[in-house]
């Protein structure tokens, strides 16, 4: 009888643990958000850029 509590208590606090480190998963911040809006944002203009570069060197032939 005394290994089955002592079990008992081994699943609870296992269960404990895990429903603990469920808990603890962050969802993306506004922060984070802006920050991925940045990078595309710089990704475009970079493209542009590259785009108008091009154009200035046909031209330029």
């Amino acid at each position: 009888m005394m290994k089955f509590g002592k079990n008992v208590m081994v699943a609870l606090a296992i269960s404990a643990l895990l429903a603990g480190l469920a808990g603890c998963q962050k969802k993306e911040g506004s922060v984070e958000s802006a920050g991925k809006e940045l990078d595309k944002a710089l990704e475009k203009a970079g493209q542009q850029v590259e785009k108008a570069g091009e154009k200035i060197q046909d031209a330029a032939k």
